[in-house]
C-alpha cells in the first residue's frame, strides 16, 4: 500500500512537506546523533572525548612542536589536557571571518590536517574531533599560549559564550582544553583514571621521548610516562610477565619516499597466545587492517625461507602463520600522511598499497636479522615447529571428539538445558557454577529464550595448557559444543554462535571468582572474537537481602546499600522546620528527598573546593548578589575574586595600565616556580572555579526551598529542625546533619543478609534478581586495553606463582566482599 503522508484513521497529522525537512547545523547535528561521531554514549564514547583532545596534542608532538602533555581529571568531573605545542592559531580566518580558534572549536571538518603543511602525519584527519568534544560538553574552555600572549574562550554545549579574549603575556606556548562531559548526552560521566592512564602509557611508548603525565584530583593518583626505548620498551613491557625464548627485541624500521614510516618491534615468549598491537598515526587499529595482514604474510614467508635454507624442518613439515604467531608479542606502528580508516572511530586501516609496502619491508629487514642472529632465529623456528606439532595434535583431538560427538552441534551435551527459541539475538546461555546452582537456575529461567549450562568443578586453566590438552577437557568441550562457534583461528566462526548473550553466573565468593577468572581466560585466549563482539557478560547476583518493616529488597553493592539506608531512613519521616515567631514548615517525603539530594551535592563540593585553595564555607561566603566567584586571581601577593569574564578582563587591563603587560602563569604555578624574583612579583596567576555552576545551581535550589547557605553550614543561627519518625522527635542542629541522622534511622530494625552463593537463593529469588531481563544487572565484558588485560591474565592464570603472590599481597587492602 502507498502512503500520501497522512493517516486518516488516526485523525489529522502534520503533512510531510518541504517545511518538514530540518537542516541541522554542525554542533546541533552532533548533539542530535552523537553515536555517529564517537561510537556510542556509554563509557566508550565518554573516553573517546578524552582521546580526541589528547590526539591533537600528540599530533603536535609528531610534528616536532610538543614534548610534554599533562592530563588532569578534575574533582568536578571535568578533564583538562595541556600541552607545550604550537598553540591553535587565533588570528581571523579569511573565509569564516572569525578567529581560527573559534572555527576549529565549532565548525565540523575544520582543521590543519587536510593538507600536509602544518602536519606531516596526524591521528585526527576528519576535522570533527575537538568540535565534537565541544558539542558534547556541558562547558568547555580553551586557553592558547601563542606568540607571547595568552588567549581564552569559553563555550557551553558547543556555543561560544565569550569572544576570543587576549589576557596578557606568556613566556610559554601550547594549548589547554578543559571540558566537562554533558550529562544530557552521556549515560555515565565518570571518566576512568585507569583507562586514561593506560592510553597515556601507550602513547608514550609510541612516541619515544614524549612526556605524558596523568593526575586524578578525585583520588590523588598520579603517573608520568616517558620511554626513550619506544616500541622496544613497549614489547618488553608487554612481555614483562613472560619467559622469552630470545633476549633481544627484534626492531625493524623503514621510511618510504620520506612519507610512510613503518616501525615494528617483536619478541617471542614461551606461551601459547599471540599479542599483536597495531597502530596508525598513534591510533589503535583494534581490527587491524592492511598493515597487519602485510606483516603476518611476511612473517610466515621469511621464517619459512630461512628454516628451509638451514634444513631445520622435518621432511614434509609445513608451518603456517598460526604456528609463527604462537607466543609472539609484537607492536606495529605506521606513520602515513593519508590513512583510510573505516569510520570516525578508526578501528581498521584500508589503504591497499600498505600491505605490499609492509610485506616487502619485513621480508627484507627480518631476513637480514635472521642472517645476523642465527641463534635467535633458530629458537623462533623451533618454537613454531613445536606449535605445528601441537596444532596437529589439537586437530586430531578435535577429529576424535567429533567422531565421539563431543563437538557436534547436532548432538548437544546432555547437561545443557536448551531454550526453545532459535532466534540467536534474543536467546541467552547462562554458564552456571555447579550442578546444584544449575538446577535452581533451570527452575527459575524462562525456557523460551534462556538456556542453562552447569559446569562441574574448576575449569582447566588455558593459560598454562596447550590447545590439544584444552580440548581433552570435558567441561571445555561441552562449552564449545553448546556455543556452536568452533575454536581456533581456522575453525572459529562467530556466525555459528547459538546465543546472543553468553552469561557467566558464579557465586560471589572466592571459588566463584576463581571459576569466573578461568572462564574469562578461556574466552580471552581462545575466543576473543566473542568478547570483541560484546557477547560475553557477567551476571550480577545481589550481595545483600535487606528486610525492614515487613519489606524485602535486594542490594547489589555497598554503595547502593548506603543509598538504600538513606532511602529507608526517609520512609515515613517528616521534617519540621521552625523559623521562629510561631512559623513552621513541614517537609513530606518528596520535598525532604529533594532537600537531602541538595545536602549530598554540598557535601561533595566540600571535598572538591579545598583543592582550589578554599573551604566550602569560605567559597560560599564569597557569594555576591547571588553569584559565586568564577576566578581567583593572585597578583602582587594578594588574591582577588572575579565573578565574570568581563570583570577579569577589566582587572587585567587595570594591571597593565599600572604595571605594563602582565605575565600570565598557569594555575599550578609551574612557570612562576621557574621564573626569577622580578617575574614572580609581576606575574598574575588565574585559578578557575569550574565547580561554580554546580555550586550556584545547588544554592539556588536551596534558596527556592526557603533556606540559606548559612542554614547548611552554621549551627544555631538559623531555624531549628526536628525529624518525626514513628512518633519519635529527633532534633537536628543544622541541615548538614540530616544525612547521618537519616542513615541511622534507615538502619533501625533492618536485617541484612549477605549472599555468598547462588545456592542460598531459591529459584524465584534467582530469577527475580539475576536472570529476569527486566530486573537484573549484567556487566558486559570488553577489551578496552588489550595490553593490560593480557598482563592481568598472565598474573592471575599464568605460570609465575611468585608474581601472582606479589600481586595478591599488593592489592590485599583493595579487596571488597571477601568470603571468609
Amino acid at each position: 500500500m502507498g502512503s500520501n503522508g497522512t493517516n486518516e484513521t488516526q485523525g489529522a497529522t502534520t503533512a510531510y512537506t518541504a517545511e518538514s525537512i530540518r537542516v541541522l547545523g554542525g554542533i546541533e547535528a552532533v548533539r542530535k546523533r552523537p553515536a555517529m561521531y564517537i561510537g556510542d554514549t556509554g563509557t566508550r564514547g565518554l573516553h573517546h572525548l578524552v582521546e580526541e583532545v589528547v590526539a591533537n596534542s600528540v599530533d603536535e608532538a609528531m610534528a616536532g612542536r610538543c614534548s610534554h602533555i599533562e592530563i588532569v581529571l578534575g574533582a568536578d568531573g571535568s578533564c583538562s589536557v595541556n600541552d607545550d605545542g604550537g598553540g591553535i592559531p587565533v588570528e581571523i580566518h579569511p573565509e569564516q571571518g572569525k578567529s581560527a580558534l573559534e572555527v576549529v572549536m565549532t565548525v565540523l571538518h575544520a582543521g590543519g590536517k587536510f593538507d600536509h603543511t602544518a602536519y606531516k602525519v596526524s591521528g585526527g584527519l576528519h576535522g570533527v574531533g575537538v568540535s565534537c568534544v565541544n558539542a558534547l560538553s556541558e562547558w568547555l574552555t580553551v586557553e592558547v599560549r601563542r606568540d607571547g600572549y595568552v588567549y581564552f574562550q569559553e563555550y557551553e554545549r558547543g556555543v561560544p559564550v565569550t569572544g576570543v579574549e587576549r589576557r596578557g603575556r606568556s613566556k610559554g606556548r601550547g594549548t589547554r582544553v578543559t571540558f566537562k562531559p554533558d550529562p544530557e548526552i552521556f549515560e555515565e560521566t565518570d571518566i576512568s583514571y585507569a583507562v586514561v592512564a593506560a592510553r597515556a602509557r601507550e602513547l608514550a611508548f609510541l612516541n619515544s621521548g614524549l612526556h605524558i603525565s596523568v593526575h586524578d584530583e578525585r583520588t590523588g593518583q598520579s603517573e608520568s610516562f616517558c620511554f626513550d626505548g619506544g616500541l622496544r620498551a613497549f614489547v618488553q613491557h608487554l612481555n614483562r610477565d613472560k619467559a622469552t625464548i630470545h633476549d633481544d627485541v627484534i626492531y625493524l624500521r623503514k621510511e618510504v619516499a620520506g612519507q610512510i614510516i613503518t616501525e615494528i618491534a617483536m619478541q617471542y615468549n614461551d606461551g601459547y597466545t599471540e599479542t599483536v598491537l597495531s597502530f596508525v598515526n598513534n591510533v589503535n587499529t583494534h581490527e587491524g587492517g592492511t598493515h597487519l595482514s602485510g606483516f603476518r604474510a611476511a612473517l610466515t614467508r621469511t621464517f619459512n625461507q630461512y628454516g628451509r635454507s638451514l634444513g631445520i624442518f622435518r621432511e614434509g613439515e609445513q608451518l603456517t602463520g598460526e604456528d609463527y604467531r604462537e607466543g609472539l608479542t609484537a607492536v606495529i606502528s605506521l606513520k602515513i600522511p593519508d590513512p583510510q580508516f573505516e569510520g570516525q572511530t578508526k578501528t581498521r586501516l584500508g589503504n591497499r598499497d600498505v600491505h605490499g609496502l609492509v610485506e616487502a619491508m619485513v621480508n627484507e629487514l627480518l631476513g637480514a636479522y635472521c642472517e645476523e642472529n642465527p641463534r635467535s632465529a633458530r629458537a623462533i623456528i623451533t618454537k613454531a615447529s613445536e606449535a605445528a606439532r601441537a596444532r596437529e595434535a589439537a586437530r586430531k583431538a578435535r577429529d576424535l571428539a567429533r567422531r565421539k560427538g563431543a563437538l557436534s552441534t547436532a548432538d548437544l551435551p546432555g547437561k545443557l538445558a536448551d531454550c526453545s527459541s532459535r532466534d540467536v539475538e534474543s536467546s541467552e546461555l547462562f554458564i552456571v557454577e555447579g550442578i546444584s546452582a544449575g538446577g535452581t537456575a533451570k527452575q527459575g529461567r524462562d525456557r523460551t529464550f534462556q538456556a542453562i549450562l552447569p559446569l562441574r568443578g574448576v575449569v582447566i586453566n588455558v593459560e598454562k595448557t596447550s590447545l590439544d590438552k584444552v580440548l581433552a577437557n570435558e567441561e571445555i568441550r561441552t562449552l564449545i559444543t553448546a556455543l556452536g562457534t568452533g575454536i581456533g583461528t581456522e575453525e572459529f566462526d562467530l556466525k555459528g554462535l547459538r546465543y546472543g548473550k553468553v552469561i557467566i553466573m558464579t557465586d560471589a565468593d572466592v571459588d566463584g571468582a576463581h571459576i569466573r577468572t578461568l572462564l574469562l581466560t578461556f574466552f580471552f585466549r581462545q575466543m576473543p572474537q566473542l568478547i570483541e563482539a560484546g557477547r560475553v557478560f557477567i551476571a550480577q547476583p545481589p550481595l545483600y537481602k535487606v528486610r525492614r518493616k515487613g519489606r524485602e529488597e535486594y542490594v547489589f553493592d555497598d554503595r547502593r546499600l548506603q543509598r538504600q539506608l538513606l532511602d529507608l531512613g526517609l520512609e515515613g519521616v517528616t521534617l519540621v522546620v521552625r523559623w521562629g515567631q510561631g512559623k513552621e514548615t513541614r517537609f513530606g517525603a518528596n520535598e525532604l528527598r529533594r532537600l537531602v539530594e541538595l545536602c549530598e551535592r554540598l557535601e561533595a563540593l566540600a571535598t572538591i573546593l579545598p583543592r582550589r585553595g578554599l573551604k566550602l564555607t569560605e567559597y560560599l561566603a564569597l557569594q555576591r548578589d547571588g553569584a559565586l566567584p568564577r576566578y581567583a586571581v593572585r597578583a602582587n601577593g594578594q588574591t582577588h575574586y572575579m565573578y565574570s569574564e568581563e570583570e577579569l578582563q577589566a582587572f587585567l587591563k587595570e594591571q597593565e595600565q599600572h604595571r605594563g603587560e602582565v605575565e600570565i602563569v598557569s594555575a599550578d604555578g609551574a612557570e612562576e616556580k621557574e621564573a626569577g624574583e622580578e617575574v614572580r612579583r609581576l606575574a598574575v596567576q588565574i585559578i578557575e572555579f569550574h565547580e561554580r555552576q554546580e555550586a550556584r545551581r545547588t544554592v539556588e535550589e536551596l534558596i527556592a526551598l526557603g533556606f540559606t547557605v548559612e542554614d547548611f553550614l552554621e549551627e544555631g543561627k538559623g531555624p531549628t529542625y526536628e525529624l518525626i519518625s514513628d512518633g519519635e522527635a529527633i532534633c537536628v542542629r543544622r541541615l548538614s546533619d540530616l544525612l547521618p541522622v537519616l542513615r541511622d534511622l534507615g538502619r533501625r530494625g533492618m536485617e541484612i543478609q549477605r549472599y555468598k552463593g547462588l545456592g542460598e537463593m531459591n529459584a524465584e529469588e534467582l530469577a527475580q534478581t539475576t536472570m529476569n531481563p527486566a530486573s537484573r544487572t549484567l556487566a558486559r565484558i570488553t577489551i578496552a586495553d588489550a595490553a593490560e588485560a593480557d598482563h592481568i591474565f598472565n598474573i592471575l592464570a599464568g605460570k609465575d606463582v611468585a608474581k601472582r603472590r606479589e600481586y595478591i599481597e599488593r592489592h590485599a587492602l583493595d579487596v571488597r566482599n571477601l568470603d571468609i
